[in-house]
């Protein structure tokens, strides 16, 4: 489906292509990247707290476990 938006101010648009810009995409890609982040299509970055709470719960001992648990998914 083909979507359009009228009267978009071009201050905005100029950010948009920077952002595009920014993460090496066309102003259309980058605005499709948008919309899939917003309906849920691709997950959305972990907060530092979410990443803390999530790697407690791997119940690791040591700091270097978590490197060799990662040397060893990597390796597979």
């Amino acid at each position: 489906m083909d979507l359009s938006i009228k009267g978009v101010p071009e201050n905005q648009v100029v950010r948009l292509r920077e952002i595009a810009k920014a993460n090496h995409r066309s102003l259309q890609g980058e605005l499709r990247a948008m919309i899939d982040r917003a309906t849920g299509i691709i997950p959305r970055r972990l907060s530092v707290d979410e990443i803390a709470t999530k790697v407690s719960r791997l119940g690791l001992e040591r700091r270097d476990e978590a490197a060799r648990l990662i040397r060893e998914d990597r390796d597979r």
